[in-house]
């Protein structure tokens, strides 16, 4: 195999959820060809990776049966499975020269150790976005860090432009960091936005109703936050310094006092970094 790899590489993923539906659709689109999709055995990884297979025009294989003649391999599998799938595909290939990729947010590319002392150049490859059965977003404008070996930093800088997404550099002692970071984005935004949907029942509003009436105010949020930033886009009681408000709002939800807790937590936040009146008042109602 040439050390210098091809304008758009044959491609390898293995895996076939949601990340991996995402991955191999976007590099279909992007010109990319995809050999294979690989998968573990079970009846349930198989249908997945048959019916990705046959989206993306590749071969849907088994770990066991492997053959891997791609130029990249892109492991989209759960983080605690990275280590685990790369080993059991040492012997799928000679890595001597072929780049493997995993897209663990939190995990380095030392996950694939293995393969890298097999002679592959490896990396992590992360996307800054939320991946969900039912939803296939696009990947154009994505941020993707990336850390790993030179060779394959540069061959997946090179994707992920072609993908439309936007690369960067990530240390490996700032991944955990990073990823709690993305916890922020999505899943724990997520959670907030279910404990807002309880705190509208205590108002007698049903869930499904809460989410189409909050989402003109969070359309019109995130619309500020992108333009004015986190300062110019803070408003309530809070903000205003409004401590009798905000004394309202803690005593109703004494029915609901797991909520009650995320919203002291965060108002607390939002005290320490955040323009707001009256802070001594509000630092004292907080303390609860």
């Amino acid at each position: 195999m040439s050390a210098k790899l091809s304008g758009k590489p044959l491609m390898t993923i293995v895996g076939a959820g949601n990340l991996a539906g995402a991955l191999a659709v976007a590099l279909r689109e992007a010109g990319y060809r995809i050999d294979q999709i690989v998968s573990r055995g079970s009846e349930a990884s198989l249908r997945r990776s048959r019916r990705l297979a046959h989206e993306v025009g590749a071969a849907a294989v088994v770990v066991a049966r492997a053959q891997i003649r791609a130029e990249v391999v892109w492991f989209c599998v759960p983080d605690g499975a990275i280590a685990s799938a790369a080993a059991s595909l040492t012997g799928a290939a000679d890595w001597q020269g072929k780049v493997a990729l995993h897209s663990s947010g939190a995990l380095t590319s030392d996950e694939l150790n293995v393969l890298r002392r097999r002679g592959a150049a490896v990396a992590s490859v992360h996307p800054l976005m939320t991946f969900v059965r039912g939803s296939r977003p696009s990947l154009a404008g994505v941020a993707f860090a990336i850390e790993g070996d030179p060779k394959a930093v540069r061959a997946a800088r090179a994707i992920v432009l072609q993908l439309r997404g936007q690369p960067f550099a990530i240390r490996k002692q700032r991944k955990e960091a990073y990823h709690a970071w993305g916890m922020f984005a999505s899943p724990l935004l997520t959670a907030l936005l279910a404990a807002g949907e309880r705190v509208a029942g205590a108002a007698g509003v049903g869930r499904k109703t809460a989410r189409e009436r909050m989402f003109p105010i969070l359309r019109q949020t995130l619309a500020n936050y992108a333009r004015l930033g986190a300062p110019g886009s803070f408003s309530g009681p809070v903000a205003r310094g409004d401590v009798a408000t905000v004394g309202k709002h803690l005593q109703v939800l004494l029915e609901v006092p797991e909520v009650r807790e995320v919203y002291v937590a965060l108002a607390r936040s939002a005290l320490r970094s955040l323009p707001a009146k009256n802070r001594a008042a509000l630092q004292k109602i907080l303390k609860v």
